[in-house]
């Protein structure tokens, strides 16, 4: 089996894929990402949320098991809790099912403890480190600027960004936590050292398209075009 013939990925449309009958799933458009390495049949989830039973039956119709629960960033409608006065199932609801590790960045620990009550289980990370998934090697990158511990997975070849970068557009600022010049940093900077020919797979159908390269975002991406902070300051409502 070659690393490409055992590296285990889908990209699944919350609301269509899985939690086809939840209003509320089909209204928020999240991707939810699974991860794995087919030889030794483990994986990882990406933004569990909503249908999480269905999600951890996809991964064992699929052969594998679910061994631990990657988070991008607190808000409720990757990793559960309250959103809107709705009950979004989450990590919570995941570890009733299985006892496996939630893997987040240290910055976004009490974030994430006051939105979903889950505090054991969260395996805290720093930028660069990396979770081994079989032999799948998945790079946690800390991209704050939506929220103060938001974090991109890259994993062959591909970048899983949550709400830090989507094809059109990028993750607000304007929430509790959030920071438009540490996202302007996250862009212009952390994010530029990815490649143009990694593919770049959002944490929402924000766009025609589920993915595309790097190099076709930088083009065609306009929170991509301002060239200073100031300019950056100026679309987002503040002075640099």
């Amino acid at each position: 089996m070659t690393d490409q013939d055992r590296f285990y990925f889908r990209q699944l449309l919350a609301g269509r894929d899985f939690a086809a009958a939840d209003p509320v799933a089909r209204q928020m458009v999240n991707f939810v990402y699974l991860l794995g390495d087919r030889e030794t049949q483990e994986a990882v989830i990406v933004d569990p949320a909503y249908g999480v039973g269905e999600l951890v039956e996809i991964v064992r119709n699929d052969g594998l098991d679910v061994v631990g629960a990657l988070a991008t960033h607190f808000h409720a409608d990757h990793i559960g809790g309250d959103l809107w006065g709705q009950k979004i199932e989450g990590i919570e609801e995941l570890l009733e099912i299985i006892d496996v590790p939630i893997h987040v960045n240290s910055h976004e620990v009490p974030w994430i403890e006051r939105t979903t009550g889950v505090t054991d289980a969260l395996a805290a990370h720093e930028s660069g480190d990396v979770v081994m998934v079989g032999a799948i090697a998945i790079e946690l990158i800390h991209t704050p600027g939506h929220t103060p511990g938001s974090q991109c997975f890259m994993v062959s070849n591909r970048l899983v960004s949550g709400d830090t970068l989507f094809l059109e557009g990028c993750g607000r600022t304007d929430f509790p936590g959030s920071d438009p010049m540490a996202m302007y940093e996250s862009l212009t900077k952390t994010l530029a050292q990815v490649p143009d020919s990694t593919v770049l797979y959002p944490g929402h159908l924000y766009s025609a398209a589920p993915s595309q390269s790097m190099g076709e975002t930088r083009r065609d991406n306009w929170v991509l075009t301002p060239r200073s902070p100031q300019e950056w300051m100026q679309i987002f409502g503040g002075q640099a």
